[in-house]
């Protein structure tokens, strides 16, 4: 459970990194975002037949970034909408 959750902070953390722009979200949804994504990734990895859910491989780590990058830029856009 531990490493789960220091994987998805990494994973959150690699998205807001590769996310152009500059993100005003916290640890909190950094976290979050990276776990819905390492959560994404490994749903994809099972059903691509690589590994399992909660497995650590590289397609589902791959796939969870990517999938973390558009939960990051769906959370900013709805984010900057709300404040208009």
């Amino acid at each position: 459970m531990i490493g789960f959750i220091v994987a998805g902070l990494i994973i959150g953390a690699l998205a807001r990194l590769f996310t152009p722009g500059k993100q005003k979200l916290g640890l909190l949804w950094t976290l979050l975002l990276g776990l819905a994504g390492s959560v994404i990734g490994g749903v994809i990895a099972n059903i691509l037949g690589t590994g399992g859910i909660f497995e650590l491989n590289v397609l589902g780590f791959v796939v969870a970034v990517i999938a973390s990058v558009m939960l990051v830029g769906t959370a900013e856009g709805l984010a900057a909408r709300s404040k208009r």
